[in-house]
């Protein structure tokens, strides 16, 4: 370390930025909320909060994930860190941005509404306050990255589903449609699917299979890698 001494090195504050993504009615959506303080008060902002002394930038993510929605033991990846001296005309903010992908159904509505959150299309979504459009952005480009090479979003699907609940599920990620035939070919393809005797006769008369993992809290990454 070049700057041996910590006291002559001016303090800086150190925030985390959360992507909280979320899958209903085959619609990806993303939790915002109206920042509630100045500079930007009222202003669509990505969830997040500054880090404590005592407490690591994941632990503050977790800890901001939990009070605003009250889930726990949910996965959450780093996308990076933005450090622009600029970025926050409030002060010197270094922020760590995070992502996860949940199930609307499962938080808790009533924090998410005392909070002042809603969820919003990620569909041509913008305006987002400071730097937040390209934390968002980022944090989406690697979930689709993610995506690309692994089955993602296991606990986003019912119990039983069929490989066109999987492929909307997949529209939604990457804002386009995938071509049936290849996409279930592709999906199938990984041995990770059990097919039932049991049809879903909503979608055509002939009805489509359901399908359930085959134990998938087991499944190694080798056994869910996948290229779309």
């Amino acid at each position: 370390m070049l700057d041996q001494k910590y006291d002559v090195q001016s303090k800086q504050l150190v925030a985390v930025d959360c992507s909280i993504f979320g899958y209903e009615d085959g619609i990806l959506k993303l939790l915002l909320f109206h920042r509630n303080i100045e500079p930007s008060r009222g202003k669509l902002s990505l969830v997040g909060g500054w880090v404590n002394e005592d407490e690591s930038v994941e632990n503050a993510a977790f800890r901001v994930l939990k009070k605003l929605t009250g889930l726990t033991n949910i996965a959450m990846e780093q996308v990076g860190v933005f450090s622009q001296p600029d970025r926050d005309p409030g002060g010197r903010v270094i922020t760590v941005g995070f992502n996860a992908l949940i199930n609307i159904k499962m938080h808790n509505k009533d924090l998410v509404q005392e909070y002042g959150a809603e969820w919003f299309n990620v569909s041509g979504l913008s305006n987002l306050i400071f730097d937040h459009n390209e934390i968002f952005e980022k944090s989406l480009e690697q979930l689709r990255f993610k995506a690309s090479y692994y089955l993602v979003g296991l606990d986003l699907l019912p119990e039983k589903f069929t490989i066109t609940q999987v492929r909307q599920l997949y529209n939604s990620i990457f804002q386009r449609k995938f071509d049936p035939g290849n996409f279930r070919k592709k999906i199938l393809s990984l041995n990770v699917l059990k097919r039932l005797n049991k049809k879903d006769s909503s979608e055509s008369k002939k009805g489509a299979f359901y399908y359930e993992f085959i134990n998938s809290e087991k499944m190694s990454i080798n056994e869910r890698i996948v290229k779309i």
